[in-house]
């Protein structure tokens, strides 16, 4: 199997829907046994779970608020006692709070900081330590186009995806003498529940950008996570990977 990831163990963040399902997904029917992450959605985490071992995959569900040290900590350790190791992390918990800058709050720009940036920061820490005494391990974050060419409207969220590359760089950095490495992929216009409240307008401002003239799919998006995550992506690291139907082509 192209990408046998059979043994590992993973953590996805934000694993219950949306990229972080298909990524969960992904990444079981390779072989990784996956720790589900969610904060408030337990029956799509729940049915994310049935979904892995229905096809025959091993998984626990594990809710947490990857904002809070303690709640990281908690699901680092229980990813611990259940699988033995963290070979995988996927950074994919993120969310929105669109508005333009003139009208944004100092609480939205906040949360979306938290929940996109700060929430990376601290799995990540949790997981060096036992990666590190293992000497191997990949972090995978989920940044966006976003990041890389920005968007009205959404000062706070690309910001927080743009310093999700330069914080996986800065980490790409400092473990890569111990078989550790650090890769961002960048979803363009991805059709989840996330993007389901655009408007008409909205989605066709999307698509003149768009070199393929559609939104992506969030199965599309897995099969670079398990890719990044495999032996055969050893030699890659510090990298940011589109996968935005050239939105980002220059």
């Amino acid at each position: 199997m192209a990408f046998d990831l059979c043994g590992r163990a993973a953590i996805v963040t934000g694993g219950s829907r949306g990229i972080g399902r298909a990524i969960t997904l992904c990444l079981a029917e390779r072989g990784a046994r996956v720790a589900v992450n969610y904060v408030a959605n337990t029956a799509a985490a729940d049915e994310t779970v049935s979904r892995v071992r229905s096809g025959g995959g091993q998984c626990i569900v594990v809710q947490a608020d990857v904002r809070r040290p303690e709640e990281v900590q908690r699901l680092v350790d229980e990813t611990l006692t259940a699988f033995g190791k963290v070979d995988i992390l996927v950074n994919n918990a993120g969310l929105t709070r669109d508005a333009l800058l003139l009208r944004m709050s100092e609480e939205e720009w906040d949360e979306v900081m938290e929940t996109n940036l700060r929430a990376a920061f601290l799995c990540t820490r949790a997981v060096l330590r036992p990666m590190i005494r293992q000497r191997w391990g990949r972090i995978i974050s989920v940044g966006s186009a976003g990041g890389i060419v920005g968007n009205a409207g959404q000062a706070n969220y690309a910001a927080s995806k743009a310093g999700l590359i330069g914080f996986t760089k800065a980490v790409a950095k400092e473990v890569a003498s111990r078989g550790i490495t650090a890769n961002v992929i960048a979803p363009g216009f991805v059709q989840t529940e996330a993007t389901e409240n655009l408007t008409d307008p909205q989605r066709e401002a999307v698509f003149r950008l768009d070199t393929l003239g559609r939104a992506g799919r969030a199965e599309e998006i897995g099969p670079a996570a398990a890719f990044l995550a495999s032996e055969e992506a050893s030699y890659i690291t510090g990298h940011v990977l589109t996968i935005d139907g050239g939105l980002t082509m220059v």
